[in-house]
């Protein structure tokens, strides 16, 4: 899709695109610059909140850096010893 950019600088997004992304007037976007790409990516009000149960069902990340830390001691007390 290609976009012309007015005199003024504003880009106007296309309505579907709109409704897709559920973008309404007062809706904040982000302009981010990956190396030479513009992307504009709609703001999430509340990451932490739009985030959660998005792992649900997975191990619990503190339950595996646990069991690996306790793997780890228990692999160095037998370097130690050996």
């Amino acid at each position: 899709m290609v976009l012309t950019i007015s005199n003024k600088g504003w880009v106007v997004i296309p309505a579907e695109m709109r409704k897709k992304y559920n973008l309404s007037p007062g809706s904040e976007v982000m302009l981010v610059d990956y190396g030479g790409v513009l992307t504009i990516v709609p703001v999430i009000a509340d990451p932490v909140k739009r985030g959660r149960g998005l792992l649900k069902g997975q191990p619990s990340l503190s339950d595996v850096l646990q069991k690996d830390r306790e793997f780890e001691k228990k692999r160095e007390k037998r370097l130690v010893h050996e």
